[in-house]
C-alpha cells in the first residue's frame, strides 16, 4: 500500500483539522479542493496550469470514462495519469452518483446497477466489482466504493435498504481490490435520518478503508438540511483516517460572487478581485472579461477558471494556515 495520512493540526473548537495523504504520485495538504477533471481533463486549464494555480490532486469521473474512450483503452495507454498528462495524484467516483441521476435510465440490483448509456442507449451493468475493475484499470490513486446514491426526499424504510445493499457493495468492493497499491474509500450513506447515518458509518469503520466519505448529499435537499449532516457527521468519521464530502460567468472573489455578463461591467476597468494573485487579476479587467463572455470567446473561460479555481485553492490554503496557527474560529468570524 502506497498510501498514508497524517493528522498535522488539530482546531480546538471545532472538528477542522490540517493533514497530510502520500500517494504514489505525490502528496496532498488538507483540506483540498479537487478541480473535477470529469473526462481526463479540467475543462480549459492544461495540466501545468492547474499546477501553477496550486492543485494537488484533481477528480475524474469513473462513469464518463468507462463508456468513453473506455477503461481498457486508457490502460492500454498507461493509465490515466499518462493519458492525460497530469503527473499527481487521481480520486475516481465509483460511477455512482452518475447512475443515480440518470433516473429512468436504470435500475437497481442487489447484484449492481444496469442503466442505459446517456451518450448512445447502449446498456451496461455496473457491478461493485466492475467499479473496482475500472479504477484499477485508469491506475487511481483514491478509488470509491459503489455506493447506492439515494434521492431526496426517501422514505426511512428506502434509505435504510439503501444503506444496507451499499455495505454490502462496499465489502464486495474490498474483496475486489485485493493487493492493489490505490486506497479505498468507503461512502456513508442513510438519507437524511441521522440514526442510518451512523449505523451506516459503524458498518463501514471496521472495514479497512483507506479513508470515508460522505455520501448521498446535494441531492435536492435544502443547504440547510446538508450543512447539518455534515457538521453532525463529521466529528464521529474516524481521526485516523481522511474524509471526503462528495463554468457559467459565475466568478467568485473575495467580496461578492460576480455575474460577469451583466450589463454594469461594461466599463468597469478594474481587476476582477483586488486580493487575488492569480494570472487573470493580474493582467485583465472586469471589463475586459465581460466582452470575452458575451462575445463567447474560448478566452474568456479560461482565465475565468484560472481565477475561480485559485480562488479556491487560495482558500484552501489560508483555512490550513489558520488551523495550523490556532485561529481558526477568528478565521471563520472575519470570513
Amino acid at each position: 500500500m502506497n498510501f498514508s495520512f497524517d493528522v498535522i493540526k488539530k482546531d480546538a473548537h471545532s472538528a477542522a483539522r490540517t493533514g497530510r495523504i502520500r500517494t504514489v504520485h505525490g502528496e496532498i495538504h488538507t483540506p483540498a479542493f479537487m478541480p473535477v477533471g470529469t473526462q481526463g481533463t479540467v475543462k480549459a486549464l492544461t495540466p501545468d496550469m492547474l499546477r501553477d494555480l496550486g492543485a494537488e490532486i484533481i477528480l475524474s469521473n469513473t462513469y464518463h470514462l468507462y463508456l468513453r474512450p473506455g477503461h481498457e483503452g486508457i490502460a492500454r495507454a498507461g493509465g490515466l495519469h499518462r493519458f492525460m498528462n497530469w503527473q499527481g495524484p487521481i480520486l475516481t467516483d465509483s460511477g455512482g452518483y452518475q447512475v443515480f441521476s440518470l433516473g429512468p435510465l436504470r435500475k437497481i440490483s442487489e447484484e449492481g446497477v444496469m442503466f442505459q448509456s446517456h451518450i448512445d442507449g447502449s446498456r451496461h451493468f455496473l457491478t461493485p466489482e466492475l467499479a473496482v475493475d475500472i479504477q484499477l484499470a485508469l491506475g487511481s490513486d483514491i478509488m470509491m466504493c459503489l455506493d447506492e446514491c439515494t434521492p431526496y426526499p426517501v422514505s426511512v424504510q428506502e434509505a435504510e435498504i439503501s444503506l444496507e445493499r451499499t455495505l454490502r457493495w462496499a465489502r464486495r468492493c474490498h474483496e475486489q481490490r485485493k493487493n492493489s497499491p490505490a486506497a479505498l474509500f468507503g461512502i456513508v450513506q442513510g438519507g437524511m435520518y441521522m440514526d442510518l447515518r451512523k449505523r451506516s458509518l459503524e458498518g463501514l469503520v471496521d472495514l479497512p478503508f483507506e479513508g470515508l466519505a460522505l455520501g448521498g448529499l446535494s441531492v435536492g435537499e435544502p443547504k440547510e438540511k446538508m450543512i447539518s449532516i455534515v457538521r453532525e457527521m463529521t466529528p464521529q468519521l474516524p481521526e485516523d483516517r481522511p474524509r471526503y464530502c462528495a463554468r457559467h460567468g459565475l466568478l467568485f472573489t473575495s467580496a461578492e460572487k460576480i455575474v460577469i455578463k451583466h450589463a454594469r461591467y461594461r466599463d468597469d476597468h478594474s481587476p476582477l478581485d483586488a486580493l487575488c494573485d492569480c494570472y487573470t487579476c493580474k493582467n485583465y479587467s472586469r471589463a475586459y472579461l465581460r466582452h470575452l463572455f458575451v462575445s463567447g470567446e474560448i478566452l474568456g473561460m479560461i482565465l475565468n477558471t484560472i481565477h475561480n479555481l485559485r480562488h479556491y485553492m487560495r482558500l484552501m490554503e489560508r483555512i490550513r494556515e489558520a488551523i495550523n496557527n490556532g485561529c481558526f474560529k477568528q478565521f471563520l468570524v472575519n470570513n
